[in-house]
């Protein structure tokens, strides 16, 4: 169609999906801008000749770089995951530390008639019903302040590890083998923290505990056991957390490259990935977490079976030895739970501890993630106006 003396035909140029025509000898987009020109056609030259079209370049004002949250800035990422872990680990643990009761109270071998459950729901229902309503978070204190440094530590050693671990095997990408080495060596130094809180809070925890509070519970455990009795699950503790951690750890990384393979801060990936990365590794370990379990509380009827024993093997001269015998090491307390209840026992509770840990490490990853995000993000616009202060 002819107007004012332009002929416009529409023609099939390749830019990049940009729609382009020619109007009286100038090439313009189908935004209405003018990209090019051409002269005017002579007789005898053809109606179209092919050009390279290239759009040129934009003149407005660059954008900022997009903020890479997973790559800090230099010189506080070491406080920046020790802060959201710290903040991390406390809503973990705090927010789910009634189904953590639960659990513990499920992997009783011999549990008393009062504290034999269904499910967890049952549970819950009897527990609030029969000891009140604030018995589900008995110890939560001890947990809280526990849980802070352990996380704190445990998140910067884990991308402290997994970056460097990753830049020397695979530069520039992503290692499943980093991964799974950094989420072990972060656990070493988190049970070093975490295990003296686990072990007063799983005793505050259990039906019947004979602690009036925390620091009762602390007192009695060190005037009757002394010192060893904080740590005398800490290697069952190792032998469980890291192969769970590697395995969460691996299977978190792998379900981001699924879920969020450009890695930018998104909600929903973190939550899925860390609520599927929970259920698999709590699901795997279960056996070992029965153990801990019951080197960590003592339960007195599996105590009186290992008495029982000792002393039917020693005779008289071994009653009085028995008799102050504790459960100690993971290759007697595997023994023990085999004898009180056979291969079944080794996965009790293990309803709660999934139920437990889906939401757990959900909440943990995605609130770690998220205090990564917004402190990163502060510390980037605060370096972009020193930036731009100093041009000025």
């Amino acid at each position: 169609m002819e107007a004012d003396g332009f002929v416009s035909r529409r023609t099939s140029v390749d830019t990049a999906g940009v729609e382009s025509r020619w109007l009286g000898g100038r090439l313009m987009e189908a935004t209405g801008g003018f990209v090019g020109t051409l002269s005017p056609r002579m007789s005898g030259e053809q109606d179209f000749a092919p050009m390279l079209h290239r759009a040129p370049p934009e003149t407005s004002t660059p954008a900022e770089p997009e903020i890479d949250y997973e790559g800090l800035p230099q010189g506080v990422a070491t406080s920046t995951h020790m802060l959201a872990g710290s903040v991390a680990g406390i809503m973990e643990h705090c927010l789910m530390y009634p189904i953590d009761c639960v659990k513990t109270r499920m992997q009783s071998l011999h549990p008393e008639p009062g504290a034999r459950y269904r499910n967890v729901m049952d549970a819950l229902r009897q527990i609030v019903r029969t000891e009140g309503l604030w018995r589900p978070i008995r110890g939560v204190n001890v947990l809280a302040v526990g849980a802070g440094p352990a996380h704190a530590l445990y998140f910067a050693c884990y991308e402290k590890i997994k970056f460097s671990l990753s830049d020397a095997i695979h530069p520039g990408t992503n290692s499943h083998f980093a991964n799974g080495v950094a989420g072990c060596m972060a656990t070493v130094l988190h049970d070093a923290i975490m295990n003296p809180a686990e072990v007063v809070k799983q005793r505050m925890q259990m039906f019947n505990s004979p602690y009036r509070g925390v620091l009762d519970c602390m007192g009695s455990m060190l005037r009757q056991e002394g010192t060893a009795a904080f740590y005398r699950s800490y290697t069952t503790q190792l032998t469980m957390n890291v192969p769970f951690q590697a395995l969460h750890f691996m299977t978190y990384e792998y379900l981001q490259e699924l879920l969020n393979p450009h890695r930018q801060y998104n909600p929903s990936s973190h939550v899925v990935s860390g609520a599927l990365a929970g259920a698999l590794a709590a699901a795997a370990t279960t056996p070992l977490d029965v153990c801990k379990t019951l080197l960590n509380t003592q339960e007195a009827q599996a105590i009186h079976v290992i008495q029982a024993e000792a002393t039917a093997a020693a005779g008289a001269v071994g009653a009085a030895a028995a008799s102050s015998r504790h459960i100690s090491g993971l290759g007697e307390a595997f023994r023990t739970v085999y004898r009180m209840g056979g291969m079944p026992a080794f996965f009790k509770g293990v309803q709660a501890r999934v139920i437990y840990q889906m939401p757990s490490t959900a909440i943990s990853w995605s609130v770690y993630e998220f205090f990564k995000y917004i402190i990163t993000k502060r510390q980037h616009e605060r370096r972009l106006r020193g930036d731009r202060d100093g041009d000025k």
